[in-house]
């Protein structure tokens, strides 16, 4: 399995803040639950990957 291979499966995300001032990528799915915390200049790293993802999808679609 790898990132191309699409799956019948539902899950919600959120991100937000935390107290401790991290960055917390929240998934959930089914009764699944994985809580995923980066301090901001890791949260700002995966941003610029998303954002690049994003730009290649776009070339390809």
């Amino acid at each position: 399995m790898g990132i191309n291979t699409e799956r019948d499966i539902e899950a919600n995300l959120q991100i937000g803040p935390t107290d401790a001032g991290m960055v917390r990528l929240f998934i959930e799915a089914g009764e699944i639950e994985i809580p995923m915390d980066f301090d901001p200049e890791e949260a700002e790293e995966i941003a610029e990957e998303l954002r690049a993802a994003a730009k290649a999808a776009r070339a390809r679609g």
